[in-house]
């Protein structure tokens, strides 16, 4: 028997030019409205440090905590007024454009105000705990002309951008499997709200995973989803550090495992695999991953990336809905094109609890997380 037998030889492959995608966030051409922010949380100054970024204006920001929305005011936009009431907020006739960045037992309820009064909304994430309430905010939206985008920054992470644009211009043909190396040291949760999070991988942090490969899957859903999660004797917190997810999509198969308590040797990797070539991308930052490489039948390229998830990740949500208002078209990252990820997150939680497949849609409502 050959001592090569089922491994074929590697060959060299041709190093390619790269192609130039455009996988930087796009500002408005001509629309530079008020925005609002409702809620001056930690997670806050990642939006307005964004916002400020890309010359946007924020003239209001209201916490229920006002030293926090001063605190907001005073770093980002000193000429912004402050409430503790965002109903007054909502009130002013100058407001454009409110972002909604309040923990999701009461944002749902916050952008239907906000929707009522005739504003367009971006949504902080997790969208809803409620599929049929993420559908009511949807068809509210609708009804009223308005847009509803939801603040999956991950889909801007540079690498995950230019990803998402190479599939969908067809360097890699149709997509045939995703694969996500998730390994990360998440400690800084411990003495924490996330603390109670008992799915707190799975809900607050897989959901951009969820959203990306929905992204990547181009509408497609998967049929079922199985999940295993788990914590392990030495983890300094008490929500399951590890997980895995599987989810089935007709002639696609994704893979997600998830590590976050590494201290030492973190990794992060994705591979999509196509019926003409390959994409990949990793690194040890899921915040600086600088290169994606594209492979096909006619050699290798290697794409050196700027910026980081923290910056375009939070300028391309709102550049986003800003382009959609200008355009008149709905935002790629609309709130109905994010329900399909909630729906299979949804269901990897219940998977995870029974240990048997789910169907996403089954679980309708999530009652904890």
């Amino acid at each position: 028997m050959s001592e090569d037998y089922g491994v074929p030889p590697i060959e060299g492959n041709k190093a390619l030019q790269a192609p130039e995608l455009a996988y930087q966030p796009r500002k408005a051409k001509n629309y530079n409205p008020a925005i609002a922010l409702i809620g001056a949380g930690g997670i806050t100054a990642a939006h307005l440090k964004a916002y400020q970024a890309l010359g946007l204006r924020v003239t209001a920001i209201s916490d229920i905590v006002r030293e926090h929305a001063e605190a907001r005011r005073d770093e980002f936009f000193p000429e912004a007024e402050v409430y503790t009431d965002h109903r007054e907020m909502l009130a002013r006739e100058d407001v454009d454009v409110i972002d909604v960045a309040t923990h999701v037992n009461i944002r749902p309820g916050l952008v239907r105000e906000a929707l009522e009064s005739g504003r367009h909304v971006l949504s902080q994430k997790p969208f809803v705990l409620d599929l049929q309430e993420g559908q009511d905010l949807i068809d509210l939206a609708e009804s009223k002309g308005l847009k509803l985008a939801v603040n999956q920054n991950g889909r801007w992470a540079p690498y995950f951008s230019y990803m998402r644009t190479a599939l969908e211009q067809g360097l890699i043909g149709d997509l045939n499997s995703i694969n996500v190396l998730c390994h990360w040291d998440h400690r800084w949760i411990k003495d924490t709200p996330f603390e109670d999070m008992r799915h707190m991988l799975l809900y607050d942090f897989a959901i951009h995973w969820f959203d990306i490969c929905s992204c990547f899957l181009g509408g497609a859903q998967a049929e079922r989803v199985f999940a295993a999660a788990q914590c392990f004797p030495a983890q300094e917190y008490r929500p399951a550090s590890m997980a895995s997810v599987i989810l089935d999509v007709p002639g696609v198969q994704v893979n997600m495992q998830f590590h976050a308590h590494m201290s030492q040797g973190s990794e992060h990797s994705v591979v999509l695999s196509g019926s003409k070539g390959t994409l990949r991308s990793r690194g040890n930052s899921i915040n600086e991953q600088s290169t994606v490489e594209l492979f096909t039948e006619e050699g290798q390229a290697l794409q050196h990336l700027d910026g980081h998830w923290f910056d375009y990740g939070f300028q391309g949500t709102m550049a986003e809905l800003l382009c959609a208002i200008e355009e008149d078209r709905e935002p790629s990252n609309s709130a109905a094109s994010n329900l399909p990820a909630l729906a299979a997150a949804f269901a990897a939680m219940k998977s995870a609890d029974t240990g048997l497949p789910v169907v996403p849609g089954d679980v309708q409502v999530l009652e904890s997380y």
